[in-house]
């Protein structure tokens, strides 16, 4: 692994001051804020900047998002911005748990309303996906970082080799916990077993990777994804392979790095 110091910013705001830590992990950009709100600030203004090139180039965007509780300080960041056309902005969401109807509280369609989980038939709805994923080609994605280290809900061990863009997947306990923790089942009896899911390949190919993830409880996974082996046994460590990724932490995130 080769870790490379990069800079250390000092940036004025109001009254205060914001120090921002960039390192590099093998090929993967890390940046560390001192809060969540300046990570999501930081990530949402970066993100627009990169929508905003896409739209001057081609009059629209794609792009795929990730809906967890850890991305809500990112999303209100986004949404407060007013320099973006949204009318030309077709968004992606990456997963969708199986069977699930959209007016569940849990439903990831509540946010976007796209990949159809309780579809009738499973195989049609991942061709008609996979097929508007290739059509649009986002050109940028924003994830997070699951407390076992999943991107999207590719769990460990992820499928590193798989060139299909959405694919069924199990669950694991220790996903399905993080559910229950961030309010969104009662207990593991009530929360999905399998959901649908953009692979590994499909969330590498946008041309930007955006990966957001403040919090504490994601620091053991954001230690194992830069310090561990590039492993399936840590999908999120595929990204220190990624020149094209940059990684947002905040300071308690980031807590495990030393």
């Amino acid at each position: 692994m080769r870790r490379t110091f990069r800079r250390l910013d000092a940036r004025c705001i109001g009254l205060r001051v914001a120090y921002t830590l960039m390192i590099q992990f093998d090929s993967l950009r890390v940046s560390t804020f001192p809060s969540a709100r300046q990570l999501g600030e930081q990530a949402a203004a970066d993100l627009a900047e990169v929508l905003n090139a896409e739209l001057a180039a081609h009059g629209e965007a794609a792009l795929i998002v990730a809906t967890g509780n850890s991305q809500l300080q990112f999303m209100q960041a986004l949404c407060m911005r007013r320099d973006l056309a949204w009318d030309r902005i077709s968004i992606f969401h990456m997963d969708e748990y199986l069977g699930m109807d959209e007016s569940h509280p849990a439903s990831f369609r509540r946010y976007i309303r796209e990949l159809q989980g309780d579809a009738a038939d499973t195989h049609a709805e991942i061709a008609r996906y996979t097929a508007l994923l290739k059509q649009q080609r986002p050109v940028a994605c924003v994830m997070g970082i699951g407390e076992n280290g999943h991107l999207a809900f590719n769990d460990p061990p992820a499928d590193f080799e798989t060139r299909e863009f959405v694919h069924v997947v199990q669950l694991d306990e220790a996903c399905r916990a993080q559910q229950v923790g961030e309010g969104h089942f009662a207990c593991l009896d009530t929360t999905p077993t399998h959901a649908l899911s953009l692979t590994i390949h499909a969330l590498l190919q946008p041309s930007r990777l955006f990966v957001v993830v403040p919090e504490a409880r994601k620091a053991r996974a954001v230690r194992d994804a830069l310090r561990g082996p590039i492993s399936p046994a840590c999908p999120a460590s595929i990204l220190r392979t990624c020149a094209h990724a940059h990684l947002y932490l905040d300071v308690e995130s980031a807590g495990l790095l030393n």
